[in-house]
């Protein structure tokens, strides 16, 4: 009886032995325990010579890029874009105007070939339904257009405002462009397709400030040559 107690006490301490060997191991790709208070704010430890490299990686806290145009712009202009940066700290003029650079091209390349689909996403819909009439009016005389933009020589923001929570940003451009309209038979009956003219528009944009969507719609078009 007494060497019976004594092979079931080594049993079950083999056993014992065995269940904490395996649980006490993390063999997959299980989470580490996490401490009760670990995700708690607090002080961090110094960095060691074991964690430097680790602190030197820490990411740290957005600050608005430098923004020449916007620190030094003037009067009612500086004021008003520098509070479109408060209202989207993500606003950078010369990015503004890159984008406006391609936007402008694209626009006036689509209109040119009646290309609705690509116009629709990039304009209000009054300023689209303005394009897509001329379009139609177009397409309904049988008429072609050929828009040839041979480039940008300036491209520059001269206003901006926000109403609400939507910034407005007014660009001029200053664009060599040829530009031909022909009839039915293929004669030119506007424009001439050997000669470059310079064209000054002032395009203003807009975007909801709130909005996830980065992109700007173009609201308002104008031609003061």
């Amino acid at each position: 009886m007494e060497l019976d107690l004594l092979l079931f006490a080594a049993i079950a301490a083999f056993l014992v032995f065995r269940l904490r060997s395996v649980l006490g191991r993390r063999i997959g790709h299980e989470r580490p325990p996490v401490e009760p208070d670990s995700t708690r704010s607090g002080p961090r430890p110094e960095p060691t010579a074991d964690n430097a490299n680790d602190e030197n990686v820490v990411s740290l806290p957005d600050r608005q890029p430098a923004d020449a145009f916007i620190e030094q712009a003037d009067g009612a202009l500086g004021e008003n874009l520098r509070k479109i940066r408060d209202a989207d700290p993500s606003f950078n003029s010369e990015s503004f105007v890159e984008g406006g650079r391609a936007a402008f091209e694209m626009i006036v390349t689509s209109f040119a070939l009646g290309d609705r689909e690509t116009l629709r996403p990039l304009l209000s819909d009054e300023v689209y339904e303005n394009f897509a009439g001329a379009i139609v009016e177009r397409a309904d005389k049988g008429h072609t257009m050929e828009m040839t933009l041979v480039g940008i020589q300036t491209s520059e923001i001269i206003e901006a405002s926000m109403d609400g929570r939507v910034a407005f940003v007014a660009t001029k451009f200053v664009t060599e462009q040829v530009e031909v309209t022909r009839d039915s038979s293929g004669d030119v009956i506007e424009g001439d397709p050997t000669k470059v003219s310079t064209v000054t528009d002032i395009w203003t944009f807009a975007r909801n400030t709130r909005s996830r969507n980065p992109n700007w719609t173009l609201v308002a078009t104008e031609a003061p040559n």
